[in-house]
């Protein structure tokens, strides 16, 4: 175990990193690389939440225009450098994505989101059914065209935490959940849990809807749950499909933004097991796990529609996961806007498995001072005002 007397030996900088999901493993890995001394702190196990509950989509193609396209960009040439390096090699994969409409306005928001990942410089192929047809066989009449997005890419994102954290060599202490922030002389110093007070030169909160009361963001942070679908194997030599299949309605709930409204929307992701995974609901303010018929029966009709064949599956298991999004959509980054010591990292809703290594390695900048490899400064808690603290000690 790791102790106070000890946790800042031979000079290094200690660090605390609350949350043992993707964000916080990658986080602790950026650190860890740049010398740094980790030390990841969770409530659960890692990646037991939102980590271990998602689909594993690296995916350019299905963000939002603006910051949360540009960023995705960055993270993903980080993905493809960790596989460069060896980090990653056998958990990371590039695979095109496929959008779809199956009505008029849809086609519109496909051109749309097209020419707003053109303009980023990303490759799109705009498709008619027929030429979809050819590269997705199987799909059904009601699909009128699509886009291929090809240099998308998909890591499982328990693979990822564990990988990241094996490599980064930073010790992970289970079940130890952070009862308060211990602040000293106006800045953080450590955490108070049940086994007692961890001391440490800076404090990194990544612990998704637990960061909430830790850091003053009980007002700001919206969980919503999403509802997912397991099928048997439809191949024993890997995915099915080419690519995952991405409805336009998916991007059209996520260009609107609106927090308030739950939605449906439709993505079929073949995974390398042959079978499919099948999501996903947006439900806002649910913070439970449990599934329901009506919203997996929902799912199911839909995916029929866009591949009849489908039909010949069957459902194993059915799972949710709670995504932790925010009051203006945009993903909370940086450092806390009133105490020096203590760094904040949540709040990306469906996109932690594709943002995390951008997320993580400008956390990891902004501890420990070196200049910044990519600007995420649109991410600043400082746009909320001040967060004020739930009885720091």
């Amino acid at each position: 175990m790791l102790t106070p007397e000890i946790s800042r030996s031979h000079g290094a900088r200690h660090v605390i990193v609350i949350g043992a999901g993707i964000v916080g493993a990658a986080t602790a890995f950026f650190l860890s690389r740049a010398g740094a001394h980790v030390t990841v702190l969770d409530t659960s196990t890692p990646a037991a939440g939102a980590s271990g509950a998602s689909d594993g989509a690296v995916s350019v193609a299905s963000k939002r225009p603006g910051p949360m396209m540009e960023l995705a960009c960055a993270s993903r040439a980080i993905y493809r450098q960790l596989v460069q390096h060896g980090v990653l090699t056998d958990i990371y994969h590039a695979r095109p994505t496929y959008l779809f409409a199956r009505t008029d306005e849809e086609v519109a928001v496909i051109a749309q989101q097209g020419a707003d990942l053109m303009e980023l410089g990303e490759r799109v192929l705009p498709l008619t059914h027929a030429q979809l047809m050819q590269r997705v066989p199987g799909l059904g009449r009601h699909v009128l065209a699509g886009m291929k997005v090809p240099d998308d890419g998909h890591a499982l994102g328990y693979r990822v935490v564990d990988r990241l954290l094996q490599v980064a060599n930073a010790p992970v202490r289970r079940f130890t959940p952070v009862q308060r922030l211990v602040v000293s002389g106006g800045r953080v110093v450590g955490v108070l849990t049940p086994d007692g007070p961890w001391v440490a030169d800076a404090v990194v909160v990544a612990a998704g809807l637990g960061t909430a009361a830790l850091v003053g963001l009980d007002n700001i942070l919206i969980p919503r749950k999403g509802q997912l679908i397991v099928t048997d194997r439809a191949s024993l030599s890997g995915a099915a499909l080419p690519g995952p299949l991405m409805s336009a309605g998916y991007l059209a709930a996520k260009r609107r933004m609106v927090l308030s409204q739950s939605s449906a929307s439709l993505v079929i992701d073949p995974l390398v097991t042959g079978q499919f995974l099948i999501g996903s609901s947006r439900e806002t303010g649910f913070a439970d796990r449990q599934t329901d018929i009506h919203t997996v029966s929902t799912l199911l009709r839909e995916a029929l529609a866009v591949v009849p064949a489908l039909a010949q599956r069957r459902v194993i298991r059915t799972f949710a996961g709670i995504r932790i999004g925010t009051q203006d959509g945009l993903p909370i980054v940086g450092r806390h806007p009133t105490l020096p010591g203590l760094f904040i990292a949540t709040g990306m809703e469906g996109d932690g498995i594709c943002l995390a290594p951008v997320v993580g390695s400008a956390v990891a900048d902004m501890v420990l001072g070196l200049p910044a490899k990519v600007d995420v400064s649109v991410l600043d808690p400082a746009r909320f005002g001040d967060l004020p603290l739930s009885d720091p000690l």
